[in-house]
């Protein structure tokens, strides 16, 4: 990782955190006046309020934070004196106007306030339990280590002021584990051929028991697709006629890593969670109700396509916090084997078991077992709606608003390092 890349995300997740603090300060009953919390929050409110008036006077943050001129900057600040306008210090200090007059914000000064702001708040953070998961990576506080989970006791810590490190054990577990902790896996995992655990890159401990295969109707998500059959299909249909973007990119695409020319692609409705910039919701708004209607997760969500004798390749997810739903939308004809006995055409295998698609029914399964699919009908293709979203059935609803912030911060992250793509792997 590159110097610049260093600074370009420490840039990001700095704006990130002194929003949230703000936000929090408005609208939380966690901090009080006269605590540290409070007191630092105060602090952040005051900044953001400068920067806020600074922010069309040129550079970056507070108008001199970042890449403002020399030239300008003097303009600046003898504007600033002419109007009698307060500036960082005033604002922070709560001087008198002859005070105000007198002093003058150098560009520095802005800059190693917000360090100071951030290292105060990490001080505290890092005797969290997340804060102590990150300090136990042998990377700690060297330059090898991602600023990203340097940050990040920080920003969990001011974006759930009242969360308990009894709440938040298994998300640092999990932290533990993407730093590189692999002796968290524990054997119920290691043990089981069908679950290839060397390939588990998000890992969260205690979750207790799973199987390949799981009963759908334990989750309100499969009986409204199931119940919505009909109307998703439409939608997909009208879909179908709007698969060209605006600049007449196919909206199916093969998105992961993996080698997927064989016939596999996904109109992508949701990534990370999150919906997808000028896609026609307004064709599928049943399909999209009911898909926000869980918390999402994973690379992909949306309509994946098999084409006829092709299929998915054996391999599995890596991550054991999400589950993965797929009801069929078209689902080809059985066919004649070499038997002459009449068979489905197009199945899944998830570990040990095999299972076929239905059209409007469910198949919910673990990811982290190794699976693979294929198509064998010769001329019809295999349609599915796939959703990837968190274990609502093993998580607490705590811990995936955790992750799911975790997840989304990633990505910023990656952003700024100008490596995020749809179909990129965040954790």
């Amino acid at each position: 990782m590159t110097a610049m890349t260093l600074r370009s995300c420490r840039k990001v997740a700095s704006v990130c955190l002194l929003t949230i603090a703000v936000e929090f300060l408005c609208c939380s009953d966690a901090f009080t006046p006269n605590t540290t919390g409070y007191n630092l929050l105060r602090q952040t409110q005051k900044i953001r309020l400068y920067a806020k008036k600074s922010k069309n006077s040129g550079g970056g943050f507070g108008g001199s934070g970042f890449g403002s001129s020399s030239a300008a900057s003097s303009k600046k600040k003898a504007a600033r004196r002419k109007s009698g306008r307060p500036d960082l210090l005033s604002a922070l200090d709560d001087v008198d106007s002859k005070k105000k007059q007198e002093k003058s914000l150098s560009r520095t000064y802005i800059k190693s306030d917000q360090e100071q702001l951030l290292n105060d708040l990490a001080a505290k953070s890092a005797q969290t339990v997340i804060g102590r998961a990150v300090a136990n990576s042998p990377d700690h506080n060297s330059p090898d280590m991602d600023p990203f989970w340097q940050l990040l006791p920080s920003l969990i810590s001011t974006k759930f002021p009242t969360a308990g490190d009894d709440e938040l054990e298994r998300v640092a577990r999990m932290v533990e584990f993407s730093l590189g902790s692999r002796g968290l896996l524990e054997e119920d995992v290691i043990s089981d051929r069908w679950r290839p655990h060397e390939e588990l890159h998000a890992y969260m401990p205690g979750l207790g028991a799973t199987e390949p295969f799981l009963d759908p109707n334990r989750l309100e998500l499969c009986q409204q697709l199931s119940e919505n059959y009909e109307t998703i299909v439409k939608e997909y249909e009208a879909l179908l006629e709007e698969r060209f973007d605006r600049k007449g990119k196919d909206r199916f695409q093969s998105v992961t890593s993996m080698n997927y020319d064989v016939g596999w692609k996904t109109m992508v409705l949701f990534y990370n969670g999150h919906r997808i910039k000028d896609f026609p919701y307004h064709l599928c708004p049943v399909t999209t109700r009911i898909m926000e209607s869980v918390p999402l997760a994973g690379r992909i969500a949306g309509f994946n396509r098999q084409q006829p004798e092709s299929g998915i390749p054996l391999h599995s997810d890596g991550n054991n916090m999400w589950l993965t739903c797929q009801m069929g939308i078209r689902v080809p004809p059985p066919i004649v084997d070499e038997a002459g006995v009449e068979v489905p055409s197009a199945h899944i295998r998830v570990g040990p078991e095999t299972r076929h698609w239905e059209e409007g029914r469910c198949l919910l399964y673990d990811t982290t077992y190794e699976h693979e699919t294929f198509n064998a009908h010769p001329i019809e293709e295999r349609v599915v709606l796939h959703v990837d979203f968190f274990d609502t059935l093993r998580m607490t609803k705590l811990e995936i608003d955790v992750l799911q912030y975790i997840y989304d911060m990633r990505e910023q992250f990656m952003k700024a390092e100008g490596v995020a793509k749809v179909g990129a792997q965040v954790l």
